[in-house]
């Protein structure tokens, strides 16, 4: 849900989730949902509330961390989408099936995000089996510049520290295994 400001004479949207409010100016390409049980299907949402100084996003690259299993990008109209996979140290099962490769990067590209818009880019997947961080890094190319979500904060930080901060996810170890077949 979003809203038009106007109270003071600079008008500026701000958008509402969960009872906070959240400064277009001030925003980070964030997860809807933070939090994640350890072995659950997930749906990643990556909010994108503006462009590059202005400028509309023509292209959004997700790199797909580590641990992060069947990675699968939600089709958006009018953009392009590829994936890219890889060899993976750790091969697993699905569906009965070895995996020895997987998704490690989704492009979204040739699109048109006006800055003054708001997008939503989607993938889902399986979280990792143990508890944790996860970092997801986000590369918003625009029409001119781009802005790369990809600062992990150190030990001792927060993602408060920095000025272009990867998205978190929250993988929390789940009391009732939430690992099964839910997707």
């Amino acid at each position: 849900m979003k809203f038009l400001l106007s109270i003071l004479g600079m008008p500026k949207y701000v958008f509402v989730t969960s009872g906070l409010f959240i400064s277009v100016a001030q925003a980070h390409v964030v997860l809807e949902t933070p939090t994640v049980y350890a072995g659950a299907y997930y749906k990643a949402v990556f909010k994108i509330s503006h462009g590059c100084d202005g400028t509309p996003t023509r292209q959004v690259i997700i790199k797909v961390p580590e641990g992060f299993k069947g990675a699968k990008p939600m089709v958006k109209p009018a953009w392009d989408i590829s994936i890219l996979k890889d060899k993976l140290q750790k091969p697993y099962t699905s569906h009965g099936k070895k995996i020895i490769e997987d998704v490690t990067k989704i492009e979204w590209k040739n699109g048109n995000l006006p800055s003054e818009f708001y997008d939503e880019f989607v993938i889902v997947g399986q979280a990792p089996m143990e508890a944790g961080p996860l970092y997801w890094k986000v590369t918003q190319i625009c029409a001119s510049g781009k802005l790369e979500w990809n600062e992990v904060p150190a030990e001792a930080k927060t993602l408060k520290d920095y000025k272009n901060p990867a998205a978190l996810l929250k993988v929390i170890a789940d009391p009732e295994d939430h690992s099964q077949h839910q997707h």
